[in-house]
């Protein structure tokens, strides 16, 4: 079971999920880069802890408040347990999926890890211990003070101080202090930390700073239970442990530093096409259809999600954590954008309110899963964004978002389909062959406008995100967002209100034959056909 500072949503009905998503942001809000994760009742052998991209003088605080093993004192000190640092050298991939979980990373080192905090219940203390190249990370116990207000002023004193007893290793914490070797190391220099233990729980606290640019990158947090890797034989434990991690020019990993400016100017450019539409929409008001105003609505809520969430990196950078206010705004326009975003999509293929005012069953029934989804799909993104990474149901709600998100974008094919299918039927039967070629025509470009946002978004967004170096993972961000855009300038242009739009455009007798010719050159269709034209025919009789 795991409880944290920002609660789960509970039990209870679909209709009470919303008041319960207000209340949970409003109390207990997103806590940014200071987090604090409690476990009870845990059973799984290995907790992913925190990801975070570290620059030079970056630094990585961790205070154990309490770990409550629940056995017999002969059974906890044959445990094997503690954390371990390891360093991604590119993308977001954790550096220790490929190891068999069976096997203990105390007991056999994974070339991954550079740092290994062993915690002996025995002896009552916990073994630093350091591999690879990589000397220049300094760990040192407690952790670090809060600056000074202003220069010249110190602080009381420190943030937190560890609890140990009174045999533990006294320790400056003024500054921090590389480690110093204090028995054997395996591969490398071994620091020896003090293991409180109080009430039955045990306690410690140690901060990692990274000293040089040989040692920055995406770094990797986790909490290692060796005795509960052979299923069928876990032990129940409860920890509580707080993370705090900084970089030099504030609380945002190194990949997110530049997303503050990023999502503002790209509010600014969602803004900026909602205005020009809304112009268009007023100079074509003969034309102009309920889903244009959709459309606006669409452009101008995007446009305001961006802009909270461009103010909550802000405050998450400055003070490590959001305002609760500007989080609820941002989940509520998350929301209205997620689903209107789907919706418009599924209007627009579907022909609503351009050449028909009823939708068919099968395009309820469409409409009846989609938005249900959709609203699933958003309550899983709150829910992963309030949730610490440590939680047992993080990772069953990061894939319900992203197998929902997925059955999403491919039911709103299938209107866009039937539409195809529909006007290759009526262009040979009803006699408006020319409107209904444009109209197909267009709607071919559109479904493949969505194929390639579903799969810019979805696929290329990914891989992108894992091939680029930690500092350049913001580029992820940049190329959904930039692909966004560009869809919706796109379904823009080609669904404009204008008299010549063939989506728009009410066929005329006198004009089919005109436009029949025109669509049919610019096809390639008219080659090797010939066409009787009885309207001239009789006009000659005459």
């Amino acid at each position: 079971m795991a409880v944290s500072e920002r609660r789960g949503l509970g039990r209870g009905s679909p209709a009470e999920w919303g008041p319960r998503l207000l209340l949970l942001l409003l109390l207990g809000g997103c806590s940014g880069r200071i987090h604090r994760l409690v476990l009870t009742g845990e059973k799984r052998a290995d907790i992913p802890l925190n990801s975070f991209g570290f620059y030079t003088n970056g630094s990585l605080e961790v205070e154990l408040s309490l770990l409550r093993l629940g056995l017999q004192e002969k059974e906890e000190k044959s445990l094997l347990m503690g954390f371990s640092l390891s360093r991604v050298q590119s993308g977001s991939s954790r550096s220790y999926s490929t190891r068999d979980f069976r096997d203990c990373p105390f007991q056999k080192n994974s070339s991954n890890f550079l740092v290994l905090f062993l915690i002996n219940t025995k002896d009552q203390q916990v073994q630093v211990r350091q591999y690879g190249e990589q000397k220049k990370l300094l760990i040192s116990p407690g952790l670090l003070p809060d600056l000074p207000s202003e220069p010249g002023l110190p602080k009381p004193g420190p943030t937190a101080t560890p609890k140990v007893d009174s045999g533990a290793i006294a320790v400056n914490k003024a500054k921090p202090q590389p480690a110093v070797s204090q028995g054997p190391g395996r591969k490398g220099k071994e620091l020896v930390l003090g293991l409180g233990h109080l009430n039955n729980s045990y306690n410690f606290s140690f901060h990692v700073v990274i000293g040089s640019r040989a040692e920055e990158g995406q770094y990797n947090l986790n909490f290692h239970n060796c005795n509960n890797s052979v299923p069928g034989k876990e032990h129940p434990f409860d920890i509580t442990v707080m993370i705090r991690e900084k970089n030099p020019e504030g609380f945002l990993s190194a990949a997110e530093i530049p997303l503050f400016k990023l999502y503002m100017v790209m509010s600014a450019c969602f803004l900026a096409a909602g205005i020009f539409w809304v112009s268009v929409l007023c100079r074509n008001t003969y034309n102009v259809f309920k889903i244009h105003w959709l459309m606006a609505a669409l452009a101008f809520t995007k446009s305001i999600s961006l802009l909270f969430h461009s103010i909550n990196y802000y405050f998450i950078n400055s003070q490590g954590h959001p305002i609760e206010g500007l989080a609820v705004m941002h989940y509520i326009t998350h929301l209205l954008k997620g689903a209107l975003l789907f919706i418009t999509i599924a209007l627009i293929g579907s022909g609503w309110a351009f050449v028909k005012y009823v939708l068919s069953d099968k395009e309820k029934k469409i409409f009846g899963i989609v938005i249900p989804l959709q609203v699933l799909a958003n309550v899983a993104y709150i829910v992963i964004e309030s949730r610490e990474e440590g939680a047992s149901d993080y990772g069953l709600w990061k894939e319900i978002l992203f197998l929902v998100d997925l059955i999403c974008c491919g039911a709103i094919l299938f209107p866009v389909v039937w539409s195809i299918r529909h006007l290759q039927e009526a262009s040979g039967t009803d006699g408006k062959v020319a409107v209904n070629l444009a109209k197909l025509k267009l709607f071919r470009h559109y479904y493949v406008m969505v194929i390639c946002y579903v799969y810019f978004t979805r696929i290329i967004a990914i891989l992108l995100r894992v091939a680029v170096p930690f500092q350049w993972q913001w580029l992820y961000q940049l190329l959904v967002e930039g692909s966004t855009l560009a869809f919706f300038v796109l379904t823009g242009y080609k669904f404009q209100p204008a008299g010549d739009n063939p989506y728009l455009q009410l066929p005329q007798e006198d004009e089919e034959d005109v436009q029949m010719e025109q669509v049919m050159t610019d096809s390639g269709f008219r080659e090797g056909l010939s066409k009787v034209n009885k309207t001239a025919s009789a006009r000659e009789l005459l």
